[in-house]
């Protein structure tokens, strides 16, 4: 069976390169553009790995989502969130780390270190 991710960004152009970029892989891909709706499809499809972006609009961003994934029972062992941000300062990272993120990628990000990064959290 198949694991799917759940590809989450407000920016159409860079979902469509993580698309493009994971299409190689074995995964199922599911998207959305939103933190709410991240949320819901995280909580329905229990994604191996949510790829993740940090500032979104609407109701919540990449740091609430994380956080409320990882203290999801059903979730927080089984998925992994690489959070995919422009925010690169040292403070957004340890941010980030305290909700509980497993990876966090600086845009722009190589589509070699994102799909090393997935495989290494996503034992096959």
């Amino acid at each position: 069976m198949k694991r799917s991710v759940l590809i989450v960004d407000d920016q159409p152009d860079i979902r469509k390169l993580i698309l493009m970029t994971m299409e190689s892989e074995d995964f199922t891909l599911h998207e959305t553009d939103n933190g709410v709706d991240a949320l819901r499809l995280a909580q329905n499809l229990r994604p191996a790995v949510v790829l993740l972006d940090v500032m979104m609009p609407g109701g919540l961003d990449g740091y609430q989502v994380c956080e409320k994934i990882k203290s999801d029972d059903a979730l927080k062992s089984t998925t992994k969130v690489i959070l995919l941000t422009a925010r690169g300062q040292r403070t957004d990272v340890e941010r980030g780390q305290s909700v509980g993120c497993d990876a966090y990628l600086v845009k722009p990000f190589s589509p070699i270190e994102l799909l090393d990064t997935v495989d290494r959290l996503v034992a096959h």
